[in-house]
């Protein structure tokens, strides 16, 4: 299967790598066919070996059997894919080879499981979601679409991450907590309660920033020491 990855920036080289060490969408093997990317300065240059062929907008003009959306922010990651979605083109998952995924977990189309990645037992992945570099998503968890688990986070059994969420790096999530839609959890932060849609949360354990608590919606999250 000859893929085209949006983007060609950090993200998409991560998602180049993973097929170069053998990343599988489904049962089908991937190859490279390129990237594309709005950067002017990277048309007709290569990109670990691979050449970019075009703006995104070129999506059009290009042959390939499916593509994969390599963008790290949220937002942009969902518009790209509806995007693809609406004209048709095929969207793939994509799994890092060492990358440990129970055989009862449900993973929508576009989404990244990167290498060293555990997924546990009765999870539930959304399309589009990044799961990066040594993340773990305990059993019976829900990640919606287009949420990120960054790399070395950490979500207990029956954790809820809602849709657009960024889980930040090293950040843990203990068992039963609901993260809303639209939230940040930031690095190394300890969430023991839930957390409403749109709030940011920071700290050990994790409290809202004052901006973020203004949205009419009692937290459970214990306020910092």
């Amino acid at each position: 299967m000859k893929v085209l990855i949006l983007g060609a920036g950090g993200h998409g080289q991560v998602v180049a790598d993973m097929i170069a060490a053998g990343a599988r969408a489904g049962d089908e093997v991937l190859e490279l066919a390129g990237f594309l990317d709005d950067d002017p300065t990277l048309l007709g240059t290569e990109v670990d070996g691979a050449p970019v062929l075009g703006s995104l907008a070129s999506v059009g003009g290009l042959t390939a059997d499916a593509f994969v959306v390599a963008i790290g922010r949220n937002s942009a990651r969902a518009r790209i894919d509806g995007w693809l979605q609406a004209s048709g083109r095929t969207v793939v998952s994509i799994c890092h080879p060492r990358a440990s995924v129970s055989r009862t977990v449900a993973i929508g189309d576009g989404t990244m499981v990167s290498a060293g990645a555990i997924v546990i037992t009765g999870a539930r992945i959304g399309r589009g979601v990044i799961l990066n570099t040594g993340c773990t998503v305990d059993h019976h968890s829900r990640v919606g679409d287009y949420a990120h688990i960054a790399p070395g986070a950490h979500l207990g059994g029956e954790v809820s991450v809602g849709a657009c969420s960024l889980v930040g790096i090293g950040a843990v999530v203990l068992p039963r907590c609901r993260i809303g839609a639209g939230c940040t959890i930031g690095a190394g932060a300890v969430v023991i309660g839930d957390v409403p849609d749109g709030a940011t949360a920071v700290g050990v354990p994790a409290r809202l920033l004052p901006s973020s608590s203004s949205h009419g919606v009692k937290s459970q999250l214990v306020v910092e020491r």
